[in-house]
């Protein structure tokens, strides 16, 4: 079987939390075209409240995709959605990202809480160690 995955993240300010993500993983956020949505939203496919400006660029205000820089508009390609949702993150994660960072652990730590993740704690099991945080918004993530 041939599958692909989709990661996709309910919060409240998805272009804000794609732009993190993007950032942190070292991906991009994947292009709208603004002429497209315009399209849409003259033809009667989509209204002006389906839209919004996010740095000076009109996009959707339902969500926003990231993905690594060499597969933008490829298929399959590795992708993360950020979808909005009216509520704010309540309860913890059922399922995290675990991040395995190429450089040391308490520096990439250090450097996402200057972006503004939060640290939560650190874990260990036997020899493995790792930091719990949360992005911006809240989200549960690791660092192993």
């Amino acid at each position: 079987m041939d599958l692909s995955i989709q990661v996709t993240l309910d919060c409240t300010d998805p272009h804000t939390q794609a732009a993190w993500w993007a950032q942190t993983l070292g991906w991009t956020v994947e292009p709208i075209e603004p002429g497209f949505i315009r399209k849409m939203v003259d033809a009667g496919q989509a209204s002006e409240d389906d839209t919004m400006d996010f740095d000076g660029e009109l996009v959707w205000k339902i969500g926003a995709g990231i993905c690594p820089v060499d597969q933008v508009g490829k298929l399959p390609r590795q992708r993360m959605v950020f979808q909005r949702v009216p509520e704010p993150k309540t309860v913890k994660n059922r399922m995290h990202l675990d991040l395995h960072p190429g450089v040391d652990k308490d520096e990439l730590r250090e450097r996402l809480i200057a972006r503004g993740a939060s640290f939560l704690y650190a874990g260990n099991q036997g020899p493995f160690t790792w930091y719990t945080l949360a992005d911006p918004e809240g989200n549960e993530f690791c660092i192993s």
